[in-house]
């Protein structure tokens, strides 16, 4: 096996940063007693300006006066490392989010599919950045030989078992992730790397620092199995966004939705699954406001669905100030994408059918596109039917007579003095059990003008003439 280990340094401070329209303004998550508030992480601009993690709030305050602050949450940031643990589903079958602050994941088996090593780190490193989370990342053999390769040096790779354990002899006994800070304690006696750490008795190390440290080494270099909790990714998407102020207005909370729908359509391609309906919920004072989105078909294109968020959310009236938002999707069914040709012809600039689709149920309502399905009545009126979704399957109309392409919407009367009868007559008798009984003989008529007409009359007459429709 090859595990490689995403560590992600300041994942707290990512968390918070990524849902900010800026995030280069100063900013730090403070952490403590009312009394004694401290910096529990600064971002660049902070830093910049002299600020550090442990500083007290007085004194940060006094350094820079417009630094925003905001509570630090440790619940979020392990929700934060599943998320990311979700993410790194997608590249491997083994997942790990066992250890804080870092997620380790078996690639050796992703290879076939995703290409080497080096291509598949470029990937990872992608879309990362693209997530907005600061990382390094390390291979080696061993779960925690990459830990330890990712917090020494960002990048450091070691496939072979053999030159992993020369260079894991090199590594400072601080660095090496030792349990219960072992590492401090054995660096104050004089031992300074793994390779004179492992040179002493294994009775006298269990005695003084317990069984855990022995064991720790074994998983570090492969000499024992890590039995290590695996990730299993959730059958629904729930997530929140708190805004840390008020909104009264559509545009600010645009910047919000596009990260939920991304991390929405993270989700769903990590499951190979698409959404069909979720709801987006603004949380006010005391209440909140649902804005529901449905599809006619499952999707889980990221523009297409904050284009279709977008337009239900500006419809909208938001009489109260958002304060945060929640997105939530229950059911997350699998997802086909449309066939397309080998040599496609559509034009760049055309919208495929299924997101101009819903782009148009988004904008005119959820009743103004449907489908038209054939029915069994023989009534002209009503042989067809309007289907709102794609799973309904639509039967082969039976088989009838020449109908024509423009039905009116009622019949009227026929105003031509003399028309020649084409084809006819056929008799329909049908409605009795509604109400709408309907006997009439239709007829193919050629009018005075060379129009092909569809008209019926009384049973049995060739008079009083009614026009129900054209024929091309």
């Amino acid at each position: 096996m090859l595990w490689a280990c995403v560590l992600l340094p300041q994942l707290a401070l990512d968390a918070v940063l990524r849902r900010l329209p800026d995030p280069q303004a100063p900013l730090a998550l403070v952490t403590g007693a009312p009394q004694l508030r401290s910096l529990h992480a600064v971002n660049a601009t902070a830093a910049q300006a002299g600020l550090r993690p442990g500083m007290r709030l007085t004194a940060a305050h006094a350094l820079l006066p417009e630094l925003r602050l905001v509570e630090h949450d440790p619940q979020a940031q392990a929700h934060w490392q599943r998320f990311l643990a979700a993410w790194a589903y997608r590249h491997s079958s083994l997942v790990s989010a066992q250890w804080p602050g870092c997620i380790v994941l078996e690639v050796r088996a992703s290879f076939r599919l995703l290409g080497p090593w080096p291509r598949l780190q470029a990937q990872l490193r992608e879309e990362l950045t693209a997530l907005g989370f600061s990382h390094r990342i390390g291979l080696a053999p061993t779960a925690r030989a990459a830990q330890v390769l990712a917090g020494l040096r960002d990048g450091m790779a070691l496939p072979h078992p053999g030159a992993m354990a020369d260079w894991l002899d090199r590594v400072p006994v601080r660095r090496a992730r030792l349990p219960d800070g072992a590492g401090e304690r054995l660096q104050q006696m004089g031992i300074c790397d793994l390779h004179a750490l492992r040179g002493l008795p294994r009775d006298s190390l269990r005695r003084r620092f317990g069984l855990p440290l022995l064991e720790h080494l074994d998983r570090l270099y492969g000499q024992a199995d890590d039995p290590l909790a695996y990730y299993t990714p959730p059958d629904h998407f729930d997530a929140r966004v708190e805004l840390g102020y008020e909104v009264e207005n559509h545009m600010t909370l645009l910047f919000p939705l596009r990260r939920l729908i991304g991390d929405l359509c993270t989700c769903l391609s990590i499951r190979d699954g698409g959404v069909q309906r979720f709801l987006l919920r603004l949380e006010h004072e005391g209440a909140h406001t649902d804005v529901e989105v449905g599809l006619l078909a499952a999707e889980r294109d990221p523009a297409m669905l904050f284009e279709l968020t977008r337009n239900r959310l500006e419809r909208v009236r938001i009489s109260q100030p958002v304060l945060a938002l929640r997105l939530l999707a229950r059911e997350l069914p699998s997802f086909v994408p449309a066939s397309r040709d080998l040599f496609d012809q559509r034009a760049q600039q055309t919208l495929p059918w299924p997101q101009l689709r819903e782009r148009l149920r988004a904008r005119l309502g959820d009743a103004s596109v449907y489908r038209v399905a054939p029915s069994g009545d023989p009534r002209p009126e009503h042989a067809w039917q309007r289907l709102q979704t794609d799973q309904q399957a639509i039967d082969d109309a039976p088989p009838r007579p020449a109908r024509p392409c423009w039905l009116l919407p009622q019949p009227i009367p026929l105003r031509d003095p003399r028309p020649r009868i084409v084809h006819g007559p056929e008799r329909l008798e049908s409605g009795w059990w509604d109400g709408a009984d309907a006997r009439r003989d239709y007829y193919l008529l050629e009018t005075s003008q060379g129009q092909r007409a569809w008209a019926f009359a009384a049973p049995g007459e060739r008079s009083g003439w009614m026009l129900h429709g054209w024929f091309a």
